[in-house]
Formats: C-alpha cells, structure tokens, sequence
C-alpha cells in the first residue's frame, strides 16, 4: 500500500488534519463570510484567490451560493423562509443535517438571484470554481494520499470535507441559535457559544455577529477573542485587507437641551447598549416591584426573566401579563420598552415621524415620576453619533 511522501506519527497526522481543517475554517469566516456576504472589508487578489482555491479544494463550496444562503439566513432569521434555524426547525435537524438544509437550499433559483450579488464573477469562477465544484475535493483527496498515504490520507481528508459542514453548518447554525449567552438582546435567538472563538474562526461569537451582521470584528466585550479579526489585522497590516466596517462603541456626551436628528441618529446607532441600558433599569424596578408584590424567590426569577425574553410561549405570556396587572409602574416601564424599540424597528416610518417618537417617548419618560426612568431618559440625550 502507497505509504506517501511525508511519514509521521500518528500525532504528527492529527496536527495536520487540524491545522489543515483551521485554514478552512479560517477562508470560510474571513472570505465567504466577512468578506462577500456582509462586505466587512476589502481582500487584495492575493488571499482572495488564495481562499477561492482552498475552498474549492477543501469544501467544494460556491462562493455565490454560500453568499446568497447566509444573507436569506440574516433577511429572514427564525422564519420558515429561514433555511436552517433550530427554532422552526429543531436543534436535531439543523445540528445534524445542516449541510442537507445548505444543498436543498443552494437548488433554489429565487435565492441565488435575490441574495447572490456582487460575488465573484471572473473567468476562474465561471469555468472551474462554479461548474466544477466537486473536481476540487477529487484533487485534494488525491494530495493527502500523495503526501501522506493511503490510510492517513484518506482519514485526513475525510476530517477535512466533515469539518465545515459539522462545525460551521450543523453547531453555528444549530447550537448558536439555541444555546449559549447574549450579549445584545438581538430580534433573533443567536447566541454566543464561548467568550474565545478559535475552534471555528470566530464564529462563536454568534450573537456579537447577528446585533452588528457587516462588522468585520465579532469579538465585543473585552474578555473575548476572535481569532479570526486576528488575522484580518495581520492581513491589513501587511496591506493585503482593508476594514471596511466595525460595530459602532457607544459615545456619551453632554445633555442635549434638545431631542432633535442627531439624538434620534445616535439612539439608533448604538441601539443595542441603549436596549441593554434600559434593560438594567427594567431589573432595577422589577427587583422593587416584586418585593412590594411578595412574589418568593422562584417566581421573581421568573418574572425577570421574562422581562428580558424577545418571545414567550403562551404560558409565560399570561403569567408576566397577571403580575404587570398588579404593578402599574412596571407595566409602565415595559410596555415603553416596546415603544423604544420600535425606533429602530423595521417600519414605513419617516424620519421626522421616528423623531417625534423619540421626542414623546423622552418627555413620556421624564413625566412619569419613575426615577429610573428619568435618569434613562437623561442618558438618551447624550448619546452621540
């Protein structure tokens, strides 16, 4: 049996396969996804072309449709028209068929043609990366087993051509919309499944990716690391990327005297501190609330909790609204959580209407007699853009 040109041991295999997986795991985050689904940034024709040839080689997948499949995922997330979310469709099948969901959907024209634009469209992608997708992992296969042998070859590059579609396809998709923590109380069920993403590029880091879907950096909080920002800094500092965009930080200046277009502008762009701001001052009452109402310990948990929830089940919804009617200030207080959110909601509002919103909404708020709301209201009037 061919034994290869390299010879190592067992370990030396395994080093191999991982580091081999973590190039593709790297081309995926930076190119098809930073890249070209959300334009994040700018490649020279260099790595462009460098993570053009090792997907093909490694994944076989096609940059328009990997493009087009992510941003109907964003467009239309925890919906059926959603191709792979675990809410509608269940952790199992998105966890452990995921790659089926991404060929099922790839056959879909409507998809490709609404979702699909300004990808690659070159000569190389026309004739070879496109039409023989499925060639590339024929000649990586036939690599291995030059390099490595036979047996080891063969089992490397089946860890390759698994890896993706199980880590990227099956636990981002699947596990990163189910479980793990939130930073941004996003309109969708993404989650960030640990504070250091390695293993998958970056990625880990869901929930920071689905608040800010077009920055370039999914790390957020100060604890966490995304490996593969790491390497777009590298890549920029070489010259060969550019940054195109970042999620905003959250500037406090002095009190406007005025709710006027750059107050609206700056609540909107940093919407998700200003949501979780509100939240903490939301707790605050709900803390005071349930102590007046003399809820024991399980159920004023559960209260809080589902003041923070994006959707409750039918139960919950019931039980949260029986307790709001018992408590006129904490009904207060979250029903104007509603009514801020909808700032930034998507809405056929006009600018001057979403103004005069924020404008009721701030005067609403220093009239209620709620210090907390007051001192929020405070707060609104010196964000800027």
């Amino acid at each position: 049996m061919f034994s290869g040109f390299l010879h190592l041991s067992w370990l030396g295999y395994a080093i191999v396969a991982l580091l081999m997986t973590h190039v593709t795991i790297a081309s995926v985050t930076i190119f098809l996804h930073r890249c070209q689904a959300h334009r994040a940034l700018e490649l020279t024709p260099l790595p462009s072309h460098f993570f053009r040839l090792w997907l093909w080689l490694s994944t076989g997948m096609v940059t328009k449709e990997w493009a087009a499949i992510h941003r109907k995922h964003h467009a239309k997330c925890e919906t059926p028209d959603d191709p792979h979310s675990p809410q509608v469709l269940g952790l199992n099948r998105v966890l452990w068929g995921g790659v089926f969901l991404y060929v099922k959907e790839s056959r879909n024209r409507d998809t490709l043609l609404r979702y699909g634009h300004g990808t690659p469209d070159d000569w190389l992608e026309r004739k070879l990366y496109t039409p023989l997708h499925k060639l590339g992992v024929v000649i990586m296969l036939g690599v291995d087993v030059a390099l490595f042998g036979a047996v080891p070859g063969a089992l490397i590059w089946i860890v390759q051509m698994a890896w993706t579609p199980f880590w990227a396809a099956g636990v981002i998709n699947g596990i990163g919309h189910f479980w793990g923590y939130r930073n941004f109380a996003s309109a969708d069920a993404s989650t960030n499944l640990l504070p250091w993403g390695i293993l998958i590029g970056g990625e880990e880091l869901h929930n920071n990716h689905h608040a800010f879907a077009t920055s370039a950096k999914l790390s957020n909080k100060w604890y966490e690391f995304d490996i593969g920002w790491f390497y777009i800094r590298v890549m920029e500092i070489l010259g060969l990327a550019r940054v195109k965009k970042l999620a905003p930080r959250p500037r406090l200046g002095v009190v406007r005297p005025a709710v006027d277009e750059q107050t609206l502008q700056a609540v909107i762009t940093h919407r998700y501190d200003v949501l979780a701001k509100y939240m903490k001052s939301l707790q605050r009452i709900a803390v005071e609330e349930i102590g007046k109402l003399k809820l024991d310990a399980r159920q004023g948990q559960a209260v809080k909790r589902w003041l923070g929830e994006v959707a409750l089940q039918l139960p919950e919804q019931e039980k949260l609204a029986s307790v709001l009617g018992r408590s006129d200030r904490l009904a207060k207080v979250y029903a104007m959580r509603a009514d801020l959110e909808a700032l930034w909601a998507r809405s056929a509002a006009s600018h001057e209407q979403l103004l005069k919103q924020l404008q009721e909404w701030i005067h609403r708020a220093e009239q209620s007699g709620i210090a907390q709301l007051q001192e929020f209201s405070l707060r609104l009037r010196r964000y800027a853009a």
